[in-house]
């Protein structure tokens, strides 16, 4: 009986065990050998490398999961298989085939190149069906940053032989995508046209082909987003929320319908406007001009920000570099009131300890580091600072410049960082172009604005017209002797045979050396010297006495000088500040010419609202001979055309002798010019600005008493309108003007349209 109950316990135990002493045998199998069948471009040894098991090695059924997953991971096989028989282990491949080339059918819009800079296959890669499906979603996402989301792209795969393939994706474009319309929800204070009018996305229209803002786009309309927001909190709805933006595309995705659902909540007004400071000894009512707003006033979270924005350059200049203000909103629903503190966070004084520059590659670091108003050891000052960048900008050298601001290695140091990013400053270039005034115009021009990167700059050029001929040659060295005057000269050669306007020809040639340095900060002054021989020729038979007594040829031996002060925003496209102007010339250094003549003005730009600048003019000169010699008529003031007097002809206004209608130019003269300059936005975005202006002016007094010249010094006035595209293909600019204070011996030109492109 004990024996029984033995052998029934022994073999049942036995059963349990068996599985398990089975397993643990198969996990402790030892490969001896490894055989790799199936591989054809692959080497079978490549194949034993990924596979991670060598001969004499004891190997589990993990390793060999951990083994196939490996190979499939190479993305170079089909299929694998592997196969333990004994102390053999097969391992047997299906390889991927190998992209023979790809190409792309049906595409229209996008072409070969930019379809191809999307995919990440190429040719002579291993051909993967992941790989596809993740590059036909690229293509979708480029077609529908395109704004065409009905696009279809279906992937062909064409089988060759030696396990090649080519792929082919076939495209169906579709039309663009529009915006249909674009909704508002909740809105009960503004109408939704005013909405649309504050974002970026635009409704499809007629005229949308020259523009893309009504096309779907996320980013765009999470921006918009963000616009409704600045928009709502700017008019003092300091409750307001955006519920949500939502973008539905039609059922037979040709539209899109853009619906924003808005919280607008009650507009407030500022009870209080308070300044807090933590900094010792700090006079927080110092501070109280920069608040842009007062009680009373409706809230504004843009007043708010700007209130900031001045406050902190204000104590920039008083050397607190990282000064934190944070505006602090209390509000009173019940009121609809709110009070606006600005506390101003404990900032120590700052000095600059280090100014680090990046990414000129020619650009010498000098030529960057002397446009620069502070230097390391001098005490941190904003407004110098942006100076500073905005002096780096108008080399225009550079595509971006940036400048970081970041804490040195003590509180009371900071490290100036100057990012760049260089742009190509040589020019090559063939110009052509029309002009109302000019005719048809062409030029060819040879020109380096920063020579071996040192800011210097290198210009020959030549233009031809109807009307002109003109050869320059022109050297600036911007730093001469490595101190901030800069130096150079200009040859030239120019001849005029503008008969409509003046009914002879002029040759001139000569050039000119100049130096031009700083009086303060914002003063400079130019010194040149001038030696050129004009003369005048083919006059017309009944040309008038005083003209006649000009033929011949002249030579004019001057100097000049030029003290000039500036304080624009920018030199390249100012929005605000002024500058004005002092010129004097003294000519007669042993040869023909002898006068003396000054010049003086100002430019004043004032920024009415975001992008509207209005620019007011004024400037008045004289010139007189002495030695008993009279002024050369090419040497007097001229008034009329696009530069300086719009809706009358070049040469239009001043003197005049009637029986001829030959000008004679003037002595004296004065205009000034008031004119408001804007974007052209209806469009969306097309580079379009527009102005409105009136001139004024005055040019007479001419050295001839005869009685048949008009000479009057009467005032002159003309308003218009113009419109200008730096376009895609060359500036183009367009204006009216219409003269309604004019004598009768002036000639108008009221339209002016000009053209140019280069290439």
């Amino acid at each position: 009986m004990n024996f029984f109950k033995g052998f029934i316990l022994n073999t049942a135990l036995l059963a349990v065990l068996f599985p398990f002493a089975v397993s643990a045998a198969f996990a402790q199998q030892v490969v001896q050998r490894i055989e790799v069948s199936g591989a054809e471009r692959v080497e079978e040894e490549t194949v034993r490398t990924y596979l991670g098991i060598a001969p004499g090695q004891s190997v589990t059924r993990d390793d060999l999961d951990r083994s196939l997953k490996t190979l499939f991971a190479t993305g170079l096989f089909a299929d694998v298989v592997l196969e333990q028989q004994g102390s053999t282990l097969l391992v047997k491949v299906i390889e991927n085939p190998v992209i023979n080339q790809i190409a792309f059918e049906g595409n229209d819009k996008l072409d070969q190149d930019a379809l191809m800079a999307e995919i990440g296959l190429r040719p002579r890669q291993v051909f993967t069906r992941t790989k596809v499906q993740n590059d036909v979603t690229r293509l979708y996402q480029l077609y529908r940053r395109n704004g065409r989301f009905a696009s279809q792209i279906d992937p062909k795969v064409i089988q060759l032989d030696q396990n090649r393939v080519d792929l082919v994706f076939e495209i169906k474009e579709g039309d663009v995508t529009d915006i249909r319309a674009i909704r508002f929800v909740g809105n009960e204070h503004f109408d939704d046209n005013r909405l649309r009018s504050e974002i970026s996305t635009k409704e499809s229209a007629w005229y949308s082909f020259i523009s893309i803002s009504d096309r779907y786009d996320p980013d765009r309309l999470a921006f918009d987003q963000d616009m409704l927001r600045q928009f709502y909190l700017a008019q003092g709805y300091a409750d307001f929320e955006l519920v949500s933006a939502v973008a539905e595309l039609s059922n037979d995705r040709e539209a899109f319908f853009v619906t924003f659902t808005v919280e607008e909540g009650q507009r407030y007004k500022v009870r209080n406007v308070g300044i807090e400071s933590e900094i010792a000894n700090m006079d927080t009512e110092a501070l109280r001009p920069s608040v842009d707003f007062v009680a009373g006033d409706w809230y504004s979270a843009q007043d708010v920000k700007t209130s900031v924005n001045t406050m902190t350059d204000q104590l920039g200049d008083m050397q607190y570099a990282f000064v934190d203000i944070r505006p602090r909103i209390e509000r009173d629903r019940e009121t609809a009131e709110l009070d606006v503190v600005f506390q101003i966070q404990e900032s120590p004084r700052v000095f600059i300890e280090r100014i680090d520059i990046s990414g000129n590659v020619r650009t010498l670091d000098k030529v960057i580091r002397r446009e620069m108003l502070l230097v390391e050891g001098d005490p941190f000052n904003k407004s110098k600072l942006a100076r500073s960048e905005q002096n780096i900008r108008d080399l225009d050298f550079f595509e971006t410049v940036s400048l970081d601001v970041r804490p040195g290695s003590a509180p009371d140091k900071t490290v100036i960082n100057i990012n760049i990013a260089e742009k190509s400053t040589g020019e090559i270039s063939l110009g052509a172009g029309f002009s109302t005034s000019e005719g048809v115009i062409g030029d060819v021009g040879l020109r380096e604005r920063n020579l071996l990167g040192k800011g210097q700059d290198l210009k020959l050029s030549a233009l031809l017209s109807a009307d002109t001929t003109r050869f320059d040659i022109g050297f600036v060295e911007p730093y001469f002797l490595n101190r901030d005057v800069s130096a150079g000269f200009n040859l030239f050669k120019r001849e005029f045979r503008d008969r409509d306007s003046r009914r002879y020809d002029e040759e001139r040639t000569g050039g000119n050396l100049f130096v031009n340095y700083p009086l303060s900060e914002r003063w400079r002054q130019t010194l040149k010297y001038r030696l050129d021989t004009s003369e005048i020729t083919n006059l017309p038979n009944d040309a008038s006495r005083f003209l006649r007594q000009q033929e011949g040829e002249r030579t004019t031996s001057a100097v000049s000088q030029r003290v000039a002060y500036d304080s624009r925003d920018s030199r390249m496209f100012p929005t605000e500040g002024y500058n004005l102007w002092l010129e004097t010339e003294l000519a007669g250094l042993g040869f023909d010419s002898k006068h003396v003549s000054a010049v003086t003005g100002v430019s004043s730009f004032y920024s009415l609202t975001d992008g509207v600048v209005l620019n007011l003019l004024a400037e008045g000169g004289a010139i007189r001979g002495y030695g008993d010699e009279d002024v050369e008529v090419n040497e007097r003031f001229s008034l009329g055309g696009p530069t300086s007097f719009r809706g009358f002809e070049k040469y239009g206004v001043g003197p005049r002798e009637i029986n001829t209608d030959d000008d004679g130019g003037g002595n004296l003269f004065y205009r000034g010019t008031a004119e408001v300059m804007f974007p052209l936005d209806m469009f969306g975005e097309l580079g379009l600005r527009g102005s409105v202006f009136t001139d004024v002016g005055s040019l007479w007094s001419i050295d001839d008493d005869d009685p048949s010249i008009v000479d009057e010094n009467s005032l002159r006035v003309s308003s218009g309108l113009g419109v200008s595209w730096q376009s895609p293909f060359g500036p183009i600019g367009v204006y009216y003007a219409e003269p309604w204070m004019r004598e009768d011996y002036d000639q108008e030109k009221q339209f002016e349209f000009s053209f140019g492109t280069r290439f």
